[in-house]
């Protein structure tokens, strides 16, 4: 039976954990990946990127793969469909230092798919295959795959991926149990990623969707007997939520999480955000990452209003703390 597990290993590469932190657009950049450090032994991932912008040395696009020794094991997400630039970027993905490389193959966002790209590819799988091989007879590191059940309900093609993948040189492919045509929508089908499981002989199985807490990645194991779990939305607002399935993995007792817990976490991500940022991007970025905490918290509608309206960090910081001496509320 499946369940959570330290030293696990994909491919030559020996990972403290079987609990990844999903990449997730205008989130998880360097100031949310050296936070969630803090609390996350295993692989974390930077903000999907793409293998066109990379292959021309786009400033930006670099800037999002920017990483610190401490943030290892990382991981680089590429999303594109042309084998040939795919191995070249994957190179250039293992000498910058990265630990793992993955395909999007699962992006439900219309600028992405009418491409052809993230979810696109499900219309094409055999393109999958062509763009994972490419990529893993180009590097050491292992290579491995995001995809979601199927374009839509009439088209669900997890079986028929994971063995194009494990064909590919893939060591881990990633099932989110969503169709593209779903977006967000709905519960996911977690049985989708046992199909994908029955499917693999050597590729591990990771599961993703609808991890919003620490015990659904142990009802995730049972029911799917995935190989480990992907984290996505559920690691917004609370970093500390692979702490928690590790702890009760190994019977330790979990810290409380009130709001002056949330509080000092917030704070510290704020500052990380700070010392990293320009004073303009960390506003955008303070009030973006603050509403996730303060959804942890009770009766903040008042400094939910005043975080929209302010106008500088300090302002931000300003507010918090106001805020946070006066109520005392259990989360």
């Amino acid at each position: 039976m499946s369940a959570f597990k330290k030293n696990f290993k994909i491919g030559n590469l020996l990972l403290p954990n079987n609990i990844f932190y999903a990449p997730l657009c205008g989130f998880t950049d360097y100031p949310f990946r050296q936070m969630s450090r803090l609390f996350h032994k295993g692989l974390i991932f930077c903000e999907m990127v793409s293998i066109d912008a990379i292959i021309r040395d786009n400033k930006n696009t670099l800037d999002m793969l920017d990483y610190s020794e401490i943030m290892h094991p990382i991981g680089a997400q590429i999303y594109g469909n042309n084998p040939k630039v795919a191995g070249i970027v994957a190179k250039k993905i293992e000498d910058l230092g990265f630990d793992v490389i993955d395909l999007n193959c699962g992006c439900p966002v219309k600028k992405v798919f009418k491409k052809g790209n993230g979810s696109g590819m499900l219309k094409n799988i055999d393109l999958i295959g062509d763009v994972l091989n490419a990529m893993a007879s180009a590097v050491k590191i292992p290579v491995t795959v995001k995809i979601r059940a199927g374009w839509d309900e009439n088209s669900i093609c997890v079986s028929d991926v994971t063995k194009l993948a494990e064909k590919a040189g893939a060591k881990v492919i990633t099932v989110h149990g969503r169709t593209r045509s779903q977006g967000y929508k709905d519960k996911a089908n977690w049985n989708h990623i046992l199909e994908a499981k029955k499917a693999a002989k050597d590729i591990k199985v990771f599961g993703n969707g609808d991890i919003l807490k620490a015990d659904d990645a142990n009802k995730m194991f049972k029911q799917t007997d995935c190989d480990g779990v992907l984290i996505a939305r559920g690691i917004m607002g609370q970093p500390w939520i692979a702490d928690e399935i590790e702890k009760i993995n190994s019977s330790e007792e979990i810290e409380e999480k009130d709001n002056d817990f949330v509080y000092e976490n917030m704070i510290k991500h704020f500052n990380i955000i700070c010392d990293y940022c320009s004073e303009r991007y960390s506003l955008i970025c303070m009030k973006k990452i603050g509403h996730w905490y303060l959804k942890r918290c009770v009766k903040t509608k008042p400094v939910r209003v005043a975080l929209n309206n302010a106008n500088s960090p300090a302002e931000i910081f300003e507010i918090m703390n106001n805020f946070f001496v006066i109520k005392k509320a259990l989360v």
